[in-house]
């Protein structure tokens, strides 16, 4: 047991180390954070452009409708983020670096995992302050409010992983490109219209796919309208919002680690 948790220990410390030089990239390369605030600068014309020609099943503003899901799909098209900076550093020798330092094996993606959960804390805490210009609000409370977040956090994090085993197992140029088959997922959800409103056979994928469980999820906790129930997925969107993201890390936490001790065989 001591040896578990000496080794859990190491690996945590590695992966702050690794986390802290990752962060330091941040400020040596503003571009960076310019890329992270053209999504939130985007979210604002998106939602005073269509804010008003949108309507909502059961009624309500458009713009409170779209924010969750705009939160939602951010914290999704983070994966490429992920992949991208695992694939250069992969590319430019930086991984095979660390891998010949006596350092935990697991370290590296960990401290990967740390420095893209504090970039998207800065570009989280950009889109709330958009969405209130746009004249979205929260109104069940502070407490429900924060669970909303840790939710979308959540969702995050668990997607660094799977950029993580994706930057590891793809080119950069592959990595580039993910974009491409991403937005189609994020677009077939309920992110910017309520499955109700899609034909029924679509509406069911889209209703089954995890983002629109994490997005139905911040809706209700926010007060934002776009809650619907009648379907199981629907009634259970919170448990789904916590259960789609552990299955991720439970898969894709192993298959990372393995993946980097055995590159370049």
């Amino acid at each position: 047991m001591m040896a578990v948790l000496g080794r859990a220990r190491w690996a945590v410390t590695d992966g702050w180390v690794v986390g802290r030089a990752n962060m330091i990239n941040w400020r040596r390369n503003p571009g960076l954070i310019f890329y992270c605030m053209m999504f939130p600068i985007m979210t604002v014309v998106f939602g005073y452009v269509f804010g008003s020609a949108m309507s909502v099943a059961g009624g309500g503003d458009y713009r409170e409708f779209l924010m969750p899901g705009l939160f939602g799909q951010a914290m999704m098209f983070g994966v490429v983020t992920s992949m991208l900076a695992v694939t250069s550093a992969v590319s430019r020798g930086v991984t095979d670096r660390f891998r010949s330092m006596p350092m935990a094996q697991s370290g590296v993606a960990l401290g990967r995992s740390f420095a893209d959960m504090f970039s998207s804390l800065i570009e989280l805490t950009i889109l709330l302050g958009c969405g209130l210009l746009v004249g979205w609000r929260w109104h069940e409370g502070p407490g429900k409010a924060l669970a909303a977040l840790g939710l979308l956090l959540l969702w995050r994090y668990s997607l660094i992983w799977v950029g993580i085993y994706l930057g590891l197992l793809l080119p950069p140029e592959a990595a580039g490109a993910a974009y491409v088959p991403l937005l189609p997922l994020t677009m077939l959800a309920n992110t910017f219209v309520s499955p109700e409103k899609m034909p029924g056979w679509l509406g069911a994928i889209a209703e089954w796919n995890p983002l629109s469980s994490t997005v139905s999820a911040c809706r209700e906790l926010f007060g934002n309208p776009g809650v619907t129930g009648g379907s199981w997925v629907a009634e259970h969107a919170i448990e789904l919002a916590v259960a789609w993201p552990v299955l991720l890390l439970v898969l894709f936490v192993p298959l990372s680690v393995r993946r980097y001790r055995t590159l370049s065989r």
